[in-house]
């Protein structure tokens, strides 16, 4: 298969390259030190993105930000960056994607935790991530072509642990390689409007 990464150089992406480069041709796409440059908050660079890539079998977006913060300092504009990043810019990828994905080919996006077991500061992530895994659901009916679309929902990873687990306290974190498995489920497999959880 053509595969498309974005965020490949990410630590959730980093480890979906290594699991799929064997065996597929993986573009890399991400804001800097990849194949392809795209900012997936801006439509013209996704736009750009797919036009220098042409026709792919499969898109994998492993990338996505949100902003963090207590919700009586959530404002408006913090929001706004789940809004164009984990939300707008996955749906975008979508949207703007669909001409150049080959028959019986697929998508897949990134949720997470968060929607399901909630932390402390992480109200607009959620958000993003449950907006996100409802769109795959709705949209996996009327996908044209026999494309398919799923999404993968990972808890935190051991490899972001130091970094990141002061907010997710209790949790078990997983393997990159086992949520990378996930990925691989979705681009090589038959299943569509999946969100693959990978909690434990």
């Amino acid at each position: 298969m053509r595969v498309l990464l974005i965020g490949a150089s990410g630590t959730i992406g980093s480890k979906v390259y290594e699991r799929l480069e064997k065996q597929h041709e993986v573009i890399r796409a991400g804001r800097s030190g990849a194949d392809v440059t795209v900012d997936i908050t801006d439509e013209e660079s996704i736009r750009a993105m797919y036009e220098q890539v042409g026709k792919i079998d499969a898109v994998i977006n492993a990338s996505g930000r949100a902003g963090f913060a207590p919700l009586e300092e959530l404002t408006p504009e913090k929001n706004e960056l789940g809004l164009m990043s984990k939300l707008k810019g996955q749906i975008n990828l979508v949207l703007l994607g669909i001409p150049y994905v080959k028959d019986h080919g697929s998508f897949t996006l990134t949720t997470g935790v968060m929607m399901d077991d909630p932390i402390p500061q992480g109200a607009s992530a959620a958000m993003a991530n449950g907006a996100v895994r409802s769109f795959v659901k709705a949209s996996a009916i009327e996908m044209p072509r026999g494309i398919r679309i799923n999404a993968v929902s990972p808890t935190v990873l051991e490899e972001s642990y130091e970094k990141l687990g002061s907010f997710f306290k209790g949790f078990q974190p997983v393997a990159g390689e086992k949520v990378a498995l996930a990925y691989s489920k979705s681009a090589e497999g038959m299943q569509t409007g999946q969100n693959y959880e990978v909690y434990e």
